[in-house]
């Protein structure tokens, strides 16, 4: 009886194997989301010397664009926020 079970379970794995590897991989986001000019974008970045905490920064695109950052280029990976 416990072979029997193991081939099923063997069996259903084995089907289910072709099944996750055709899964399309998510598309990550375009850019930062649209919003009014006033509007800030908060941003995670990298912590100061000696500390493990996240530092999340909020600037307006101008800011952004002031310090050398391209918000639609860093939004999909340290997005967090926009405050309107």
């Amino acid at each position: 009886m416990a072979c029997k079970q193991f081939v099923v379970a063997l069996g259903m794995i084995v089907a289910a194997s072709p099944l996750a590897a055709a899964q399309p991989q998510p598309t990550p986001w375009g850019g930062a989301p649209a919003a009014p000019a006033d509007a800030r974008y908060c941003l995670r970045v990298a912590p100061i010397t000696g500390s493990r905490l996240e530092t999340v920064a909020c600037e307006t695109r101008d800011g952004w664009a002031q310090l050398e950052v391209d918000v639609d280029k860093e939004w999909a990976e340290e997005g967090v926020r926009v405050i309107a």
